[in-house]
């Protein structure tokens, strides 16, 4: 029997983290791992007390907007890697792992798995600012 990686064992957890999303467009899913322990989650989706877009809307507002432009004026969502970020304290990120999975809506067939997923310009920052030392998509999984 050979059992699956670390990596790919935390992206699988990230995939169904993301699962929680509220997001009609991308549903992600973020997992934060130091010492082999998960430190916390996070999924994409609307702030507390604020109405969810799957609520709300049938189709999202933003769906043909560009991936990851660094413009989320007209976008009410919090990103998976933030929510996971503001559940954890800097102490224990620092030199951590984040893992991030998600999926995507395609017209007419619903979610499918993504193979790549980056953070966005403004996450990337957030990252680097709370010690997190690695950042793995599927893309980097084997």
């Amino acid at each position: 029997m050979k059992r699956i990686s670390k990596d790919k064992y935390y992206i699988n957890i990230a995939v169904s983290v993301s699962s929680r999303s509220t997001c009609l467009k991308r549903q992600y899913g973020c997992v934060i791992v130091k010492d082999d322990e998960i430190i916390a989650t996070g999924y994409n989706g609307a702030a507390r007390g604020e109405p969810n877009c799957c609520d709300i809307y049938e189709k999202c507002p933003r769906l043909n907007a560009e991936h990851n432009s660094g413009n989320y004026g007209d976008c009410a969502a919090v990103h998976a890697e933030q929510n996971a970020m503001l559940s954890a304290s800097r102490n224990r990120m620092l030199g951590a792992t984040l893992y991030l999975a998600g999926k995507e809506y395609i017209e007419g067939k619903g979610f499918a798995e993504m193979t790549e997923c980056t953070p966005c310009p403004i996450c990337e920052r957030m990252i680097r600012n709370a010690g997190i030392a690695r950042v793995v998509g599927p893309q980097n999984v084997e």
